[in-house]
């Protein structure tokens, strides 16, 4: 398989010839930034598109297909008019955590984004504590949410954001749970380590059981947690016109958008890593032709297939069921989903001890 430790060392040693090793390091941090928000922004661009186009195929459209070829620059096109839109003061509003609720919601979604493996050795950043990072980092976008809820000054956004608060924090426990099933299976929290675990196998297939129940909880909390439908209730436009960002304009409202699609990708991709084999190959004990074949397409293309296959999932879920009310929707984590998870755990923990 190829390994991204050949470009990264070429361009690591460059640096360094080039310049001191202190400038070579900051040179470094900065390219990796800069390359984190251009991959960013382009896949939230691509998720815009992807989600419009998979609307209307379920709905019998046809979707953009004026702006470029079969309207693949829909999406430039409306973040450039969102750039050029007016930022609307709010009367009586607190302004200082007004603006600062939109960057909290990106600052969190970005970082959460760095810590993922896109391909041995092509990662930013691979702590020892890799999962643990992801759940903390994560949960800044419910400060954001609920800053902007209460700033706004607006009934609307005030109930968007206590909604978006309570099924936020309820559905993390879920998804905490789920994953810890696989940090059980793997006795690691690093990322990098748990995928070179699953090179001959991922932990779907041989987890057992606990992996399988572990994956489809995870699925459903992540879901949830990205405020799209059937639990879009934070933002439900029939109730609330656009929940906890009505007030918002302009680039400040742009900030939550891709901060909404990128988080599901990130949802996607934890699933991916964590279940799915990150950039590992299927492999098949015994099927050497047919493993060795697979072993050929690089390992990016095996991230971002199983990825977008999640996020396909995501938003097939969306557009297939009715909104819940908010009982239900709480009723289905603290009496369902929770349980589920807490016996799994306990499950999990039997047989990592008896095996």
């Amino acid at each position: 398989m190829w390994n991204f430790s050949v470009v990264t060392g070429w361009i690591d040693a460059l640096l360094h010839r080039w310049m001191g090793a202190t400038w070579a390091l900051v040179a470094e941090f900065v390219i990796v930034g800069l390359a984190l928000l251009a991959v960013y922004a382009v896949l939230a661009l691509a998720l815009i598109y992807i989600e419009r186009k998979v609307c209307a195929f379920f709905q019998c459209r046809i979707g953009p297909n004026r702006v470029g070829k079969w309207g693949v620059l829909q999406s430039v096109a409306d973040m450039i008019k969102i750039l050029l839109k007016e930022l609307i003061r709010i009367d009586r509003s607190d302004r200082f955590l007004f603006r600062l609720a939109s960057f909290m919601v990106i600052v969190g979604s970005i970082c959460t984004f760095a810590a993922l493996p896109f391909d041995k050795a092509l990662h930013a950043i691979d702590f020892n504590i890799g999962i643990f990072y992801i759940l903390a980092v994560s949960s800044l976008g419910v400060v954001g949410i609920l800053m902007a809820g209460w700033a706004s000054n607006s009934k609307y956004t005030m109930i968007g954001a206590m909604r978006s608060g309570a099924q936020l924090i309820s559905y993390e426990i879920s998804a905490g749970l789920s994953l810890l099933v696989i940090v059980i299976l793997s006795g690691t929290m690093q990322l990098s380590e748990i995928v070179e675990q699953q090179a001959d196998m991922w932990f779907i297939f041989k987890g057992n059981i606990p992996a399988i129940i572990a994956f489809f909880t995870y699925i459903i909390a992540g879901h949830a947690e990205t405020n799209r439908g059937p639990f879009d209730l934070p933002e439900a436009e029939s109730e609330l016109t656009a929940g906890y960002h009505t007030e918002y304009s302009g680039i400040q409202f742009g900030f939550f958008y891709l901060a909404e699609y990128m988080n599901m990708f990130i949802i996607a991709a934890v699933a991916a890593v964590m279940f799915l084999g990150g950039w590992t190959p299927l492999h098949i004990p015994g099927w050497e032709g047919f493993n060795h074949a697979m072993d050929w397409i690089p390992g990016i293309v095996w991230f971002f297939g199983k990825t977008f296959a999640c996020v396909f999932i995501a938003l097939w879920v969306r557009w297939s069921f009715p909104r819940l009310r908010i009982d239900q929707l709480l009723g289905l984590e603290w009496k369902i989903l929770m349980p589920i998870c807490l016996v799994n755990v306990v499950l999990t923990s039997i047989l990592a001890i008896l095996i």
